[in-house]
């Protein structure tokens, strides 16, 4: 990058510390929660908005490249910045400007951390319901951007749910505002829904208006564990079936839980092909307490052979512990894994578990699988080593069979952690060539010189493959 472009960012910097080029922090700022990694050309922090508009028309009259980060934390390649660009971290735009209690929303910036959130509005006697299991380090605009989801999602919906207002910054440094604290919006084109999911592919979010719902009084958690997978899937859909509303439904294998219990102990039935873990909220004590009791009903009619309910606070924050710890805990069996959350039809469950164990016995690859069981998002996670290159080509193989199964089955490539680099080159065969052409027309509309984020979500010409090229880290 010229001197004369670097002069041009720190002047646009209120602080003259917010502009990192040092080799130590291209490296920090060069990977997320994926194995991807590219070093930026610079990385930049602004405070405000303003700052974020004054990069991006510097970027613009330069022709480089934007990437917008958060935390970092996404699983799909999305903060990971490709073609010569410069990392624009929002982490310093980390205040909850406001919670309106009247009108059920909050104002935040983009680098407010959803645990912050949470713990900020509860106090108010509110509730923010979408919680990824990052949700004590991703940041709300990460979340915005890839229209995250997380464990309550079958009850409540995923974060696009609660947009109400974006502030956002397009390609040229124009400030647009969307949305606001309003119940009823229908006035012209949804740019919520067209930023919230975008991946910073068309602007950088930098403030978000949230809508926030009474926080439940009542909570109850319960387990059950099963000796046939299909068991476990075929309760979920009974559950529906029955007409119940639990929070959450998560599945963990018997992988999954052995992997845990070796990091994390926590007493999970690793005698068993599977468990699931279940949550009900309310506002009355006596239908959560009825309803998580249908549930245990239902489960011992489906076969679960380990019932239990927890009777503390304490407990039930083991059992989510232990689902949260899922992701960390699977990394360490092996030098690598290649995380997916294909999502499909709840009736289509039994079907798309049994194709990944197929699939994982045909090319002698370790493929635990876990999930928000409840709204059909799986997350088959193939352990590997990316320096065993024959390993590597069944990787390959898998993941792409993995994908097509899901699709065949009527679901789709993600349910949550976005495209980014790790599934653009299965777009087409997700939504078919003429929807991308206009994902495509209405990206090049927005961002004609392709600087935001470049390299992401869309097809390269490289084929499948390509979608495991970038180095190991």
């Amino acid at each position: 990058m010229s001197t004369a472009t670097i002069e041009a960012l720190r002047a646009a910097l209120g602080d003259p510390h917010a502009l990192l080029t040092d080799e130590a922090s291209l490296i920090a700022y060069g990977y997320d929660g994926t194995w991807f990694e590219q070093r930026p050309l610079a990385v930049v922090l602004p405070s405000t908005t303003a700052e974020v508009a004054a990069i991006h028309r510097i970027a613009t009259e330069r022709r480089i490249g934007i990437t917008p980060r958060a935390m970092g934390s996404g699983l799909a390649g999305g903060a990971v910045p490709l073609a010569g660009s410069i990392v624009v971290g929002l982490m310093r735009m980390n205040q909850i400007l406001e919670i309106d209690e009247v009108n059920r929303v909050a104002v935040v910036q983009a680098g407010v951390i959803n645990a912050d959130l949470q713990q900020a509005v509860e106090a108010r006697g509110l509730f923010y319901p979408p919680d990824p299991s990052s949700l004590r380090q991703s940041a709300i605009g990460g979340n915005v951007a890839e229209n995250a989801g997380g464990a309550r999602c079958l009850k409540y919906g995923v974060t696009g749910d609660y947009v109400s207002a974006l502030e956002i910054v397009l390609p040229d440094g124009t400030i647009i505002r969307t949305g606001g604290k309003m119940v009823k919006n229908v006035t012209g084109y949804d740019l919520r829904a067209l930023f919230t999911g975008s991946e910073g592919t068309l602007g950088t979010i930098t403030e978000i208006t949230l809508s926030l719902l009474a926080k439940p009084r009542y909570t109850r958690t319960a387990m059950a564990a099963f000796s046939l997978l299909d068991d476990a899937a075929r309760t979920v859909n009974a559950i529906i079936a029955a007409g119940l509303s639990p929070t959450s439904i998560e599945l963990l294998d018997t992988i999954t839980m052995q992997c845990v219990e070796e990091h994390h102990p926590c007493g999970l039935p690793v005698h068993a092909a599977a468990m699931l873990l279940f949550a009900g909220d309310g506002h009355h004590e006596n239908i959560v307490e009825g309803e998580i009791s249908a549930i245990i009903e239902i489960a011992k009619q489906h076969g679960a052979t380990d019932l239990h309910i927890a009777h503390t606070p304490e407990e039930s924050q083991r059992l989510w512990n232990a689902r949260r710890a899922v992701s960390p805990a699977v990394a360490r069996r092996r030098p690598h894994k290649l995380g997916e959350d294909v999502s499909v039809p709840r009736s289509a469950m039994v079907e798309m578990l049994r194709a990944v164990q197929r699939i994982a016995r045909t090319y002698d690859l370790l493929i635990p699988i876990w999930g928000h069981a409840g709204d059909g998002n799986l997350h088959p996670n193939i352990l590997c080593d990316r320096r065993d290159q024959e390993e590597m080509r069944r990787v390959r193989a898998a993941a792409q069979e993995i994908f097509e199964a899901a699709i065949a089955l009527g679901g789709t490539l993600s349910g949550e952690h976005g495209i980014g680099i790790l599934k653009k080159q299965f777009m087409e065969l997700d939504l078919g060539h003429d929807a991308v052409a206009v994902m495509r027309r209405i990206k090049e509309a927005l961002d004609p010189l392709g600087i935001m984020n470049p390299g992401k979500m869309f097809p390269d010409p490289g084929g499948p493959d390509a979608f495991l090229l970038p180095g190991a880290r």
